[in-house]
């Protein structure tokens, strides 16, 4: 039977998860290959910390020549993680004309121009479904699946620490620095989270799910990036009681010649799809002209469903391989070379609806301030909430709007926080919901 030899460079978590499969599966993989897959040399700093898979020590080295100059490798598995130098090994791999399979999104979103245009020139495939959704096949889905289709939107959950963090906020009462310490405790999140409750890590997976949606190159810094440290129980509550759930959500709408793409917490109804999404969980909901509606969920991380996306494209490049053709699907573009920047719309011309809540003092005349304020920056509110009374402090007073602007909407509260009557800066969570439509 014909061997395929690969070399992984990264035996962390999802490093280790693919020598489990390789080993655990590997009768199943060669039925379904029909071909052996040869796991010859292991890359890492650390080769002497056990892991949760033994390999032989010979199969273990430090030096990444070992991998990159062997001729008998045919694809590189790329799992380090981080920049450098982790492009220099894919690049110094597709110009020794090897193979790629990586799972790295963040050099992806912000380097992937220079590494797929190499690719194409250096006539390999590379693979990165596990770099958006993990065991999700969402990339193959936009790059094979949907190829006949016009996306119309994307609206997903895309980091799992993110949703598990929200989950438990809303569940169990319980605030976000103690959620949050109790999902780094997990494992769940990690000791510095900032790429994952800031939004970054999110929007690296929207920047490469935009680029296979639209057939073009994303400017990382154009893409509208807010996280979820600022979300408090009360607004959960309030939430609740408008029939909502908050969720962070990456969200890609074409309009016209450009495309809304922005990253945020956001209100959805009970009902929506996505509500229903919770824990570590990820999900996409894509609309599409022809195709419609789809909604793919699962795990978005960890070890054997990050491995399992990672196998599928060594799979499928050894499928080409044993053919004797390479790049039977593009990278992401059918000419890497002849692909332009994605117009993204500007965050202040987004048009959508908005939760806001105002701490105001309890005297008479202040709703008729606030709205007054909102109703001139053409703000329509569509409900609102005024709970207690309190003859000394301050009482949540909680609107939400109709259509709005964003750029209307940031004047207007620009000039309510400077009001006598508000005492602290005015909270404000988008919604989707398309009955304020």
């Amino acid at each position: 039977m014909k061997k395929i030899y690969v070399g992984l460079i990264g035996f962390g978590t999802v490093g280790a998860g693919v020598v489990k499969l390789l080993r655990n599966n590997d009768h199943l993989l060669e039925e379904r290959l029909g071909a052996r897959l040869v796991l010859k040399k292991i890359v890492d700093l650390d080769i002497t910390t056990p892991r949760d898979v033994s390999v032989e020590k010979d199969m273990l080295t430090q030096d990444v020549g070992e991998v990159l100059n062997d001729p008998e490798i045919s694809i590189v598995i790329e799992l380090m993680g981080g920049y450098e130098p982790a492009k220099s090994f894919i690049l110094k791999a597709m110009h020794n004309k090897k193979h790629v399979v990586t799972a790295n999104k963040a050099l992806l979103a912000t380097c992937g121009d220079e590494i797929f245009k190499t690719a194409e020139e250096e006539g390999v495939d590379i693979g990165f479904e596990a770099s958006v959704g993990g065991a999700i096949p969402v990339i193959k889905t936009l790059k094979e699946s949907l190829i006949a289709d016009r996306i119309e939107s994307i609206f997903g959950i895309m980091n799992g620490t993110s949703n598990y963090i929200l989950t438990k906020m809303t569940d169990e009462g319980n605030n976000f620095t103690d959620v949050l310490k109790e999902a780094q405790d997990m494992g769940y999140a990690e000791a510095d989270p900032t790429f994952d409750i800031d939004g970054i890590d999110t929007a690296h997976k929207l920047a490469i799910t935009l680029s296979l949606s639209y057939g073009g190159r994303v400017k990382l810094d154009d893409v509208y990036m807010e996280g979820i440290s600022g979300i408090d129980q009360k607004d959960i509550g309030f939430a609740g009681d408008l029939g909502y759930k908050i969720k962070l959500l990456a969200i890609a709408i074409r309009r016209g010649g450009a495309i809304e793409a922005r990253i945020h917490p956001t209100m959805i109804p009970f009902d929506h799809l996505l509500a229903s999404v919770n824990g570590n969980f990820n999900a996409f909901h894509i609309t599409c002209d022809a195709a419609d509606s789809i909604f793919l969920y699962g795990q978005g991380s960890g070890m054997i469903p990050s491995a399992s996306a990672v196998m599928g494209d060594l799979v499928d490049i050894s499928r080409n391989m044993l053919k004797g053709i390479t790049r039977r699907v593009s990278s992401r573009f059918r000419r890497e070379g002849a692909a332009e920047d994605i117009k993204l719309m500007s965050m202040e011309d987004i048009v959508t609806n908005y939760y806001f809540r105002f701490s105001a003092v309890d005297h008479p005349g202040v709703l008729s301030r606030i709205s007054g304020i909102l109703g001139k920056n053409d703000i329509s509110l569509a409900s609102v909430i005024q709970k207690g009374r309190k003859h000394t402090g301050a009482v949540p007073i909680v609107v939400t709007t109709h259509e709005s602007q964003e750029k209307n909407v940031r004047k207007a509260l620009k000039e309510i926080d400077r009001l006598d009557i508000v005492r602290e800066k005015t909270i404000l969570i988008r919604i989707e919901d398309d009955r304020l439509r």
